[in-house]
């Protein structure tokens, strides 16, 4: 009987242990910031519970749409306290899923280098790029205090400068710092240059995710537009929305992502840019671009393992539902874009693009009746699967656009 109850003993005491083990992962895991709406459920699983404190006080508020915000703790069984959380109640969100494709014309403030080259003079090779401290995927913003917002910008100052040292801020990984660059004379042509390749603009094409009928604002992609050699983040001045239609797919393959061909359909644009953001574009379109039906935004922790659908368009301007699975799900509060991962299950999709494919990105993801996400990039080696945001990441972003942004579009 003795040895019975020391074994017990020890089994319980493993179970114990392997229980707050597994707590402390989750607390890790698990994110700091919830939002909740009056419509959902904030428990994140069965077995996993938000415990509101002063529930004598918030309670009311929940029932009502007001906004507010209080702690909570999260518990195991309702037993084991995991960790102290922060809870938004925000209102309901009601959007319009997209799938449409669209086309975007992008201009940004400043100009991105995206190479630097010598500069043969007849002295001998100079660098003054180089000299000067500038790299590639540098932003310059103005040099010898006027602005540069386009390639022109740029050599009629350099042009002006007659040699002279030219004064210029630039923005390197977020951060703005200011150098002297002196241009050198090219032997071959007898003009200053700096020896720096400069971009100002991008164009291509996406997917719209929503659509919201009160504010008129869009959001898409699901993630930013940056720069095709320096994969920076582009810097937005303005941009364009022009309508798009899908003529022709370059179906993906294990190695070698595919694409959707398109071409624009208008030259005058149906809507303008606000942001390009990590978690995505946004902007304004004022007519109604879809007749879908207006569905809620799902919560993250109401997005669950399982099967799902995405709307999308692979041929003309008309999306379609297609079936997915979710297959992984991350909470971590730094991965603004990669918050899910998906699996394409659907035969007719697989067989005529090969899963996710280039143009797709933004598509929007429905489960339970909640847009709950977007797809945003694809695996290399297994196209059948991609990433995905939460949809509720791209609100947010929606929501923190302030009023300045709408003077600007006005």
């Amino acid at each position: 009987m003795k040895t019975f109850f020391k074994k017990l003993s020890i089994a319980l005491t493993a179970i114990t242990c392997l229980i707050f083990s597994f707590c402390e992962v989750l607390a890790v895991y698990l994110p700091n910031n919830y939002k909740i709406t009056s419509s959902c459920n904030y428990n994140i699983k069965k077995y996993l519970n938000i415990n509101v404190n002063n529930d004598s006080i918030v309670a009311p508020v929940l029932k009502e749409n007001k906004t507010c915000c209080f702690d909570a703790n999260i518990s195991f069984m309702n037993i084991i306290p995991i960790k102290k959380v922060n809870i938004q109640k925000i209102e309901d969100a009601y959007v319009i899923p997209g799938g449409n494709p669209f086309g975007v014309k992008l201009f940004t403030k400043g100009v991105i280098i995206v190479g630097i080259s010598e500069v043969k003079t007849d002295g001998g090779i100079l660098n003054p790029a180089k000299q000067s401290g500038l790299q590639k995927g540098d932003i310059i913003l103005n040099a010898n205090q006027k602005e540069v917002n386009s390639n022109e910008d740029l050599i009629k100052i350099v042009e002006e400068s007659n040699g002279e040292e030219i004064f210029a801020e630039v923005i390197r990984n977020g951060i703005k710092y200011e150098t002297n660059i002196k241009p050198a004379k090219s032997a071959n042509d007898n003009n200053y240059k700096l020896g720096i390749w400069v971009r100002d603009s991008s164009a291509g094409i996406g997917t719209i995710t929503f659509w919201d009928e009160k504010t008129k604002i869009f959001a898409g992609l699901g993630h930013g537009i940056c720069d095709i050699d320096t994969g920076e983040l582009l810097p937005l001045s303005h941009g364009d929305i022009i309508k798009a239609n899908i003529n022709g797919i370059s179906k993906g393959a294990k190695g070698n992502p595919g694409e959707l061909k398109a071409y624009f359909i208008e030259c005058e644009p149906i809507g303008v840019l606000i942001e390009n953001s990590y978690s995505g574009v946004y902007g304004k379109i004022d007519n109604k671009i879809t007749s879908n039906e207006a569905l809620p935004i799902a919560m993250k922790q109401q997005v669950k393992q399982g099967k799902a659908q995405i709307l999308t368009t692979i041929f003309a301007s008309t999306p379609e539902y297609y079936d997915v699975e979710i297959v992984h799900i991350n909470y971590n509060e730094n991965l603004e874009s990669k918050n899910m991962v998906i699996k394409i299950t659907d035969d007719k999709l697989l067989s005529q693009t090969g899963g996710i494919i280039q143009g797709m990105s933004g598509s929007p993801i429905i489960q339970n009746g909640m847009l709950v996400g977007a797809i945003t990039h694809v695996f290399i080696n297994d196209p059948q699967k991609g990433y995905a945001i939460f949809a509720e990441n791209m609100l947010s972003k929606v929501q923190n656009l302030n009023n300045a942004d709408y003077k600007k579009i006005s």
